[in-house]
């Protein structure tokens, strides 16, 4: 059966997957990958584990399917991750600087205090912060470049440097999704930008070519375990991929991926200078014509769950959720998980975590409850700014991640965003995503509607709380934001 191989690419560790013609997931192999701290606030990982770690995952998924007849490889990857590279020898020069990195913080609040901010955001979609590359990559140039000229210097993401190794250093490059976040790329221009590039000092030389996410960047040569001439068809950013992966091509479609915490992605109609709290980024390119999404990242989300039962004296999130689905409501009591601070739409670092609204009346099963409300109520925290600036209406929302398998769970969400939620039967949202690209840019697939065909969704959760409840439970829960962030 043909096949299409699905390297993801992570931050903890490297996954290939095997996805057949039909959809089916044929085997999977995966790979750890470590992450350095060397001084507080920095985050880096090694060039050349995180090729070694593809490589062995890829070993091990093929290793379930030895008969697949592969006819192309997909990328999805860590996105905001910076490394650099000598263009003649392929050695990587200093570590990867992956996006949970701040080391440039004093250079990002720099810019921001001269100004710049504005105008970065209105070209990239993106505010000034050491998550995203473009102060990464000028740290790099300047500690392990130094004294290189522009032509000897390869810069890029994680997708740039695997298209290199997997190609034998012949293609750099990399797709429009990955070009999006590195605050170098004009995503309303579809260019590499040289305003940019002077303010931030990163010559556009060192830079990849920027494709569609479906696009034969390469063909393989001297991988371990693979035969040489086999396309890399598709390179796409990891949020990005689920969100194509679960068939949301449609403007206004979107999902939620719940996890430690929660990234919200919705598609709107084109470029939209983002509205406070969230980003604009391309969603994916397919024959030359970009998919615009708003973004959102909420810090705590999932993890507020083992959390709370710890403080509940209680065995597990399991035990957690059947406390809370034991009453009907909360008494008025809300968790704000705000224990690292506050993510989209609200960013701010100084925000706490805090418990409101206790009476006499509430009990342990109401702080359960409010602990499972926070994962819904900071998703219609950005659904509530994406409504009111996206242009058009709410279409399809997917929901994936492990929370997502829980009803009860799923049932606040769409309570609370008073929109239906489509769950998603099958696994590897990301993988499958890359998958579906590759499959496009070789032929697998003729179009989009053939790929929407192989996704297998679960049921539609609907949404059944009365208005006047959601409302005064919205209330409530702005209110407590605001204890949270009082002060800050």
């Amino acid at each position: 059966m043909r096949a299409v191989l699905a390297v993801d690419q992570g931050t903890t560790n490297s996954k290939a997957v095997l996805v057949s013609e039909t959809g089916a997931i044929l085997s999977t192999g995966a790979a750890p990958v470590d992450i350095r701290h060397p001084q507080p606030g920095w985050v880096e990982q090694d060039a050349g584990q995180i090729v070694a770690s593809v490589v062995a995952a890829i070993g091990a998924c093929l290793a379930g399917a030895p008969d697949a007849d592969i006819v192309a490889i997909g990328i999805s990857s860590q996105r905001e991750s910076m490394l650099a590279w000598d263009r003649r020898s392929g050695a990587p020069l200093g570590p990867v600087v992956t996006w949970q990195c701040r080391r440039t913080t004093a250079a990002c609040e720099a810019l921001k205090a001269a100004g710049h901010e504005p105008a970065v955001i209105a070209r990239t979609g993106l505010p000034l912060d050491p998550m995203f590359p473009a102060t990464k990559a000028r740290w790099l140039l300047d500690t392990h470049a130094a004294g290189r000229a522009a032509a000897d210097i390869c810069l890029g993401t994680v997708d740039s440097w695997l298209i290199w190794t997997l190609s034998g250093g012949a293609v750099h490059a990399t797709d429009a999704s990955n070009a999006a976040r590195t605050q170098l790329y004009d995503i309303a221009a579809g260019r590499w930008s040289e305003e940019l590039g002077a303010l931030f000092g990163v010559p556009l030389a060192v830079l990849p070519e920027v494709h569609d996410s479906a696009h034969v960047f390469a063909t393989t040569r001297g991988v371990p375990g693979l035969p040489d001439g086999l396309p890399v068809a598709a390179a796409i950013g990891d949020s990005h991929a689920a969100l194509f992966g679960h068939g949301a091509t449609r403007t206004g479609d979107g999902k939620v991926t719940f996890g430690t915490g929660s990234s919200v992605m919705t598609t709107i109609p084109g470029f939209i200078v983002p509205p406070k709290g969230l980003t604009t980024t391309i969603a994916w390119s397919l024959a030359g014509v970009p998919t615009f999404a708003f973004e959102g990242n909420i810090l705590v989300s999932a993890s507020i769950l083992p959390w709370t039962a710890d403080l509940l004296g209680l065995d597990g999130v399991e035990a957690l959720l059947a406390l809370a689905a034991s009453v009907e409501d909360t008494k008025g009591v809300y968790l704000v998980p705000a224990h690292v601070g506050l993510g989209a739409p609200h960013w701010n670092p100084a925000a706490r975590g805090l418990v409101s609204g206790l009476s006499f009346a509430a009990g342990r099963a109401h702080v359960a409850r409010a602990a499972a409300m926070s994962m819904a109520l900071q998703v219609e925290d950005v659904f509530a700014i994406v409504r009111d600036n996206a242009g058009q209406s709410m279409g399809r929302l997917y929901v994936d991640g492990g929370p997502s398998r829980n009803a009860f769970l799923m049932q606040m969400v769409a309570d609370c965003l008073d929109h239906p939620v489509t769950t998603c039967e099958s696994a590897e949202a990301s993988a499958r995503g890359a998958a579906y690209l590759a499959g496009l840019a070789v032929g697998i697939w003729p179009d989009l509607g053939a790929v929407a065909a192989l996704e297998k969704h679960g049921g539609t959760i609907a949404p059944a709380m009365a208005d006047d409840v959601r409302q005064t439970t919205l209330k409530g829960w702005d209110e407590a934001i605001g204890r949270s962030t009082f002060g800050t």
